[in-house]
């Protein structure tokens, strides 16, 4: 696993941010939920387990893009540091990252490509 994690990572929040634009409709604001309800400002869906519909609210597109947008933070500080292999410097000899001198992938990144786990495309570590 190497730079395909970084990779991977910039594939799925760019796609759960497109996904919650396209959920935003016309920014009406945060979603909410009334026991069985959810409000979606553009109108109200019920029928839900009040638990599932804390749950659904809780995804708002706005909360979603705030997420992503913190990840995407995460990952930019994360750079992959690759070695250089001089004998002189003995932290040289790995590919780490530069931003916490770990070995690469760091365990922010791991921790971060975590949830995507389930998915096809997902980087196995060997």
């Amino acid at each position: 696993m190497n730079r395909d994690l970084v990779t991977f990572l910039h594939e799925r929040l760019d796609e759960e941010a497109d996904l919650a634009r396209r959920c935003d409709g016309d920014g009406c604001g945060k979603w909410t939920a009334q026991g069985h309800t959810v409000d979606f400002c553009q109108g109200e869906l019920a029928g839900f387990h009040p638990t599932i519909a804390l749950h659904v609210a809780l995804h708002d597109p706005a909360r979603v893009l705030r997420e992503v947008e913190a990840k995407q933070r995460v990952l930019a500080r994360h750079e992959f540091s690759p070695a250089i292999g001089d004998p002189e410097l003995p932290w040289d000899n790995r590919d780490d990252c530069q931003y916490d001198g770990e070995p690469w992938p760091c365990d922010d990144l791991l921790d971060l490509a975590l949830p995507y786990a389930d998915h096809p495309d997902y980087p196995r570590h060997p």
